[in-house]
């Protein structure tokens, strides 16, 4: 017999946030657990928004340049992941490009509509390099005048704490704005079946993946074009400044949300031959479509493929 299925939705970090809850019978106990999986989105945009001058993460573009910043524990493990991230991709995932990302219009507090300011004089001649952190005393540098976007990381970080108060299920899955974790069998006690869309035709999908347990996370040329109206998106080349053109999408599948999403950003920066080889050696599978669409998978991507 087929399990009861919750739907549950709201809005948060400019995304419709959508968790589907599977149980063996429909009761009122699931509402305090999606309650806090729902918070936790909220908690992390109020820590990490760039766009909420009252944000944690502002108040930290705001020290004094070269001096220790002392962070709590949630901002301090982001930044870290984002830049081993950095790291490990070779600075195609930057997150420094803050304030590049606003020179191109991406500056404005969804909520409010209302333009950003973090600081006059930031640079976007930066890198990932010109952050510092101090794991013993739990402490972030800015060497330079810069600002932080760890919007590649921030969802996906909010989608699994997210999972973790829901683990009491027998199945769930959270969508975040098309990026998706799931962990068990849906209502029809069936493995979770997660479309890729096709990055020319948005509403139609590319190909289909099946996951009981993990993350599948796309970054794509047709999300969030520019603000102002001029070609580009969101995505940008952390050395040039620019929009990432070399491939149209990539979507990652990996066992957390963070852990996908900022691959994805990462692999969509680098490029298909890059690309693969990044997400082979992260351990890690992925789907590159080409400007042609043109797929392009890793070895294991098969698994998901039926």
């Amino acid at each position: 017999m087929a399990n009861h299925r919750s739907v549950f939705s709201a809005v948060f970090m400019d995304t419709v946030i959508t968790i589907e809850i599977v149980k063996a019978q429909p009761d009122d106990a699931c509402h305090e657990r999606v309650s806090r999986a729902f918070g936790w989105f909220d908690h992390v945009e109020q820590r990490c928004s760039r766009f909420d001058e009252s944000s944690e993460l502002s108040t930290l573009f705001r020290a004094r340049t070269g001096a220790p910043v002392s962070v709590s524990p949630l901002l301090f493990q982001l930044i870290e992941f984002a830049l081993a991230v950095s790291q490990a991709s070779g600075g195609a995932f930057d997150p420094t490009v803050g304030q590049a990302m606003a020179a191109r219009g991406y500056n404005r507090n969804y909520r409010t509509g209302q333009e950003t300011t973090h600081r006059p004089h930031a640079t976007r001649e930066t890198s990932y390099r010109d952050v510092m952190i101090n794991p013993e005393g739990g402490t972030v540098t800015l060497l330079k005048p810069l600002v932080l976007d760890l919007g590649a990381v921030a969802k996906g970080f909010a989608m699994d704490l997210a999972a973790a108060e829901l683990g009491c299920f027998p199945g769930f899955a959270i969508n975040a704005g098309g990026d998706v974790l799931v962990r068990g069998r849906n209502s029809a006690d069936a493995p979770w079946r997660i479309g890729i869309k096709n990055p020319r035709k948005p509403a139609e999908l590319i190909e289909t993946l099946v996951v009981s347990d993990g993350a599948v996370c796309t970054s794509g040329d047709y999300e969030r074009p520019r603000p102002d109206g001029q070609p580009g998106h969101h995505i940008i080349q952390p050395q040039t400044g620019e929009s990432a053109s070399i491939v149209a999408s990539v979507t990652v599948v990996a066992a957390t949300a963070m852990l996908a999403d900022a691959l994805s950003t990462a692999s969509f920066v680098l490029g298909r031959k890059r690309g693969l080889r990044m997400l082979e050696s992260q351990g890690v599978d992925g789907l590159i479509i080409s400007p042609r669409l043109e797929l392009y998978a890793t070895s294991g991507l098969s698994k998901y493929r039926r």
